[in-house]
């Protein structure tokens, strides 16, 4: 829509005078105003161009540490001032715009767009780079919520891709009155379990056992079954795209204390009763694997 691709055109304008003058503590409806009555005269969607400005200042904090993790070569303040708004506009039509009305590759497509029209030669291809590892990271968010998996884009020969072998582990311990999941928070938005990449050639419960220890600080644990395994895409900066192969287990501790290790992608850990899982965001792909660990934790429980 020509109106839609003029809204964000005026958006990102007024994003970026904001953010030249260090306006993190004045409104921004004025500087849209002002360019909506310079540059878009009789433009009938003012409201989306507020709702894009405000939304990204609503959410400018958690957008920012996003964009750090997904490029981490590139500390925020050097990303060129255009391509920083930008992918600041990209990355909430993406993450918190409404999907029936912006879906996910309309706000990439578009955010592209804008690179190329107001940044330099590059910025297409780099706004293209961070938001494409952003969008195959979180698993192309609300499109078929319903499915267990995360997808996969479909122009990928992906029997040619790179694969990297993680171990998972769905970590528990027992409680007065039940049981409790550790749990760890990405830099998404997202609650999921804990994992990381394992050497070659290792024995993949001691391998998970030791980057679950790496990650909470746990010392104290004990490998039981393997829950499932999934993969998914996901970026390298210099790589490009690689296939993530994870196996999971199930991985009891007697430790309360979770000392999360300081590594991106991740900014907090906490225990979770199995009931609070249903108001927590979850990937889809995890909550079988939880669930299946509650069947077989219950069971242990009960024989107890």
């Amino acid at each position: 829509m020509a109106n839609r691709h003029l809204s964000r055109s005026i958006a990102l304008q007024s994003l970026f005078e904001w953010d030249f003058y260090d306006r993190a503590d004045r409104p921004i409806r004025a500087i849209v105003e002002r360019n909506l009555r310079e540059f878009a005269p009789g433009l009938e969607d003012n409201a989306f161009v507020f709702g894009l400005a405000n939304g990204v200042i609503a959410h400018q904090k958690q957008i920012d540490t996003i964009i750090e993790k997904a490029a981490p070569e590139w500390p925020l303040k050097q990303i060129a001032l255009t391509d920083r708004n930008v992918l600041r506009i990209g990355l909430y039509e993406l993450l918190f715009a409404n999907r029936d009305e912006v879906p996910p590759k309309v706000a990439i497509n578009e955010a592209i767009e804008l690179a190329k029209t107001f940044g330099s030669d590059t910025s297409g291809k780099f706004v293209n780079g961070v938001l494409g590892t952003i969008y195959r990271e979180i698993g192309e968010p609300g499109k078929d919520d319903g499915s267990k998996k995360r997808r996969m884009p479909l122009d990928l020969d992906l029997e040619s891709l790179p694969r990297e072998e993680l171990g998972g582990a769905v970590v528990w311990r027992r409680l007065a009155d039940g049981y409790a999941f550790a749990l760890v928070h990405d830099a998404f938005g997202y609650w999921t379990l804990s994992k990381g990449h394992l050497h070659e050639g290792e024995d993949l419960g001691k391998g998970t056992l030791r980057k679950i220890a790496e990650e909470l600080g746990l010392e104290q644990m004990t490998i039981g079954e393997a829950l499932g395994e999934n993969e998914y895409i996901a970026s390298d900066p210099k790589r490009g795209p690689i296939r993530r192969h994870v196996t999971y287990f199930l991985v009891e501790t007697p430790e309360e204390t979770l000392r999360l290790a300081e590594k991106g992608g991740l900014d907090e850990a906490g225990w979770f009763r199995r009931k609070a899982l249903a108001d927590l965001r979850i990937y889809d792909d995890i909550r079988p694997l939880l669930e299946k660990a509650a069947g077989i934790i219950t069971e242990q429980l009960a024989s107890n």
